[in-house]
């Protein structure tokens, strides 16, 4: 089989039958791939063109409710209850999405409108004080911290915050991403220095370093 081109234009011809006249094939600028497939038959030729727009028109054939998978559930809000001594009104993370007990954990809060403080923080601007904000990601370092100190439902405290930044206000509406990760840890005495990082969407909306001290480990 011999494939000659010129321009835009693609010949086709058989070399065992070279006294057979020679397809055109007119391709545009804008042409898509050919693929070319030989028949069982010999002498004939499939040619199966690829449209680069096949995904992109399946894509925007999906219902958005569709195109987004939810968070993964690695620890629920009973299970967060087994560890955390929190209780309403100020529980403040809903689902644990990843988690390696004494190294770091991802959660996170639905902020709604529903939340208690928002009546006050502002009636005409629903926004997270950022106070809160620092709680729920402490309440995520007391997830990775409390089983490993044996203090699980115990009291913990924030014995220190450092190089704290509030990049974005987080409103009614809007899911809270929060990471904390163990940079020191004395198991001993119950203390964890913590690197929080907290998202929404992909964008960074706080971010500081947290030093975290469990009463189990004072005690002991």
């Amino acid at each position: 089989m011999a494939i000659t081109t010129s321009n835009s234009v693609l010949s086709l011809s058989s070399s065992h039958h070279d006294n057979q006249p020679r397809i055109p094939l007119i391709l545009s600028p804008r042409s898509h791939p050919v693929s070319l497939i030989h028949n069982k038959r010999p002498s004939s030729l499939a040619i199966r063109c690829f449209n680069k727009d096949d995904n992109v028109s399946s894509e925007k054939d999906t219902p958005i409710e569709l195109k987004f998978s939810a968070f993964p559930t690695v620890m629920d809000i009973n299970k967060i209850k087994e560890i955390l001594p929190h209780r309403f009104p100020l529980l403040l993370v809903d689902r644990v999405i990843e988690y390696t007990p004494g190294v770091s954990a991802v959660a996170i809060k639905n902020v709604t409108i529903n939340d208690n403080f928002f009546p006050g923080h502002f009636p005409d601007r629903p926004i997270l004080p950022g106070g809160l904000m620092i709680e729920a990601m402490t309440q995520v370092g007391g997830i990775v911290m409390l089983p490993e100190v044996g203090g699980s439902q115990d009291n913990f405290f924030v014995d220190g915050i450092d190089k704290v930044k509030f990049h974005k206000p987080v409103i009614a509406g809007d899911t809270l991403v929060m990471r904390m990760t163990i940079l020191s840890f004395q198991k001993r005495f119950g203390l964890a220095k913590m690197e929080g990082k907290a998202y929404v969407g992909a964008s960074l909306v706080c971010e500081g370093e947290f030093t975290i001290v469990s009463s189990a480990g004072t005690s002991s």
